[in-house]
């Protein structure tokens, strides 16, 4: 080897010394992998991210464990890989900007040895040698957790009902529309309840406006708790509420607005004292009821139920299901309260 070279050499070698001791200090979470996929470098910032050290991860294939609590395919490891069609599966949001450029994505991250979950973007920058070769992936992190979080707040303002956390009246609408366009697709049934306080206004007036809100969020919680996964419950308005029940016959949303209704009369909230309304049994339609002009003592607070199912693809509008559901709903209150009707 002549001087010169054997100078270049040592250049490059302090440059790449200078560079790691850089990386290693950087406030910046990075950890690098080599083409085999084993941690090279994990800097002290990525120590303070995860509670990993160092010196237990180098020389490893570990990496995935300290974001995830198990073994999973971090960012580093999918550009290794070559495998961008794994971005789908593993993060909510991501850029592929080319087959041999930078990965970006985004996701939460259990941090399992740091006991906290953090909401984490990643950038993963390859490193090629003088031939082209992929040599080495760089991962870079940045908590993004505060942000995410005003973002899903600023989020539930918009979608939620400020006083009994249900969805609001913006998110059924949006809700009932995309539900009712799968619907139509996959030719399931959808079916909507309208749920309505009894007497609730002269509750209101008997028990005041803390009163008032206190009994609706009672009774949003036990409409919610009688919900499934994909099924919506929202305040529809005032008293009244709403429940989107996607793919479900109209005998089953039936069954599910009789459990709400006896769920509600089990709170064994005191009503009103006495006033207008039939006392009216608790029950299906049809059962015999008192004259709904006449007066009673309301013992706990009811709710009345309207029921509907369409078949999308049938020629219905979803605002034709709002229509069938509240007059539904109209019939029950007519008939006594306390109970659920359905389409006749």
């Amino acid at each position: 080897m002549t001087s010169t070279s054997r100078h270049t050499a040592v250049a490059a070698g302090t440059d790449r010394a200078f560079a790691h001791r850089m990386m290693a200090t950087l406030a910046v979470p990075i950890f690098v992998l080599d083409r085999s996929g084993i941690v090279i470098m994990w800097n002290q910032a990525c120590e303070r991210l995860t509670g990993v050290q160092a010196e237990e991860i180098i020389g490893t294939r570990d990496h995935g464990r300290c974001f995830y609590g198990s073994q999973r395919a971090t960012l580093a490891d999918i550009m290794l890989a070559n495998s961008s069609g794994d971005l789908d599966s593993l993060y909510a949001r991501h850029v592929a900007h080319s087959p041999s450029a930078r990965l970006n994505a985004e996701s939460w991250c259990e941090m399992p040895r740091a006991g906290r979950r953090r909401y984490l973007a990643a950038d993963a920058t390859p490193v090629f040698d003088d031939d082209g070769h992929l040599t080495a992936v760089v991962e870079t992190l940045r908590d993004l957790t505060d942000e995410k979080q005003a973002q899903v707040a600023l989020e539930q303002l918009a979608t939620r009902d400020g006083l009994t956390g249900l969805a609001n009246r913006r998110c059924f609408d949006d809700t009932l529309h995309a539900e009712w366009t799968r619907a139509t697709r996959s030719e399931q049934p959808l079916s909507l309840l309208m749920v309505d306080v009894d007497h609730f206004k002269a509750y209101n007036d008997q028990h005041g406006h803390l009163g008032g809100d206190e009994c609706l969020k009672r009774i949003a919680g036990a409409v919610a708790s009688e919900m499934r996964a994909n099924d919506l419950v929202a305040r529809y308005g005032g008293e009244e509420f709403a429940v989107i029940l996607p793919n479900q016959s109209l005998k089953g949303a039936a069954i599910v607005a009789e459990r709400i209704r006896a769920r509600v009369e089990q709170l064994h909230m005191p009503g009103a004292a006495a006033m207008a309304g039939a006392s009216g049994g608790a029950g299906w339609q049809g059962l015999p009821v008192a004259m709904a002009d006449e007066p009673y003592p309301a013992r706990f607070v009811t709710v009345s139920i309207g029921a509907a199912t369409a078949m999308a693809s049938n020629q219905h509008t979803a605002s034709e299901l709002v229509a069938i559901a509240d007059a539904a709903l109209y019939r029950a209150k007519h008939m006594g309260r306390n109970r659920i009707s359905m389409p006749v």
